[in-house]
């Protein structure tokens, strides 16, 4: 069993910046899996945010937050990252990290594609 556990939520400011990470407990290495972060705010459906491939050369990014937020992995450190840039209150959710076995270049964007998934942590931007 795969289990992943994320870091660096809390409140900001609008237009500061958050970094969160993502990492398996365990002897899980994370270079077999195509990862992605998801969030999810109150009252609203799971959202993708980007996502990136097992070697990290491919990535995708959401619409919402391209140029503001982005998505890299460091396999020798075992973790995964999420640089959030110029946050505003909209951002307010629930950021959850996922992971799944795939193809070395594939990304995905569903929240069905993935297997694993960690619990999530809050990011608050206030106004």
């Amino acid at each position: 069993q795969v289990q992943l556990v994320e870091s660096g939520g809390g409140l900001v400011q609008a237009g500061g910046s958050l970094r969160l990470s993502c990492a398996p407990s365990g002897r899980t290495v994370v270079n077999y899996f195509t990862m992605g972060w998801f969030r999810q705010a109150p009252g609203k459906e799971r959202e993708f945010v980007a996502a990136i491939s097992r070697g990290g050369a491919d990535t995708v990014t959401a619409d919402r937050v391209k140029g503001r937020f982005t998505i890299s992995r460091d396999n020798a450190k075992n973790t995964l990252y999420l640089q959030m840039n110029s946050l505003k209150p909209d951002d307010t959710a629930v950021y959850s990290c996922a992971a799944n076995v795939g193809a070395y270049n594939a990304v995905l964007r569903r929240a069905s594609d993935y297997k694993y998934w960690g619990q999530g942590t809050q990011v608050t931007v206030s106004s």
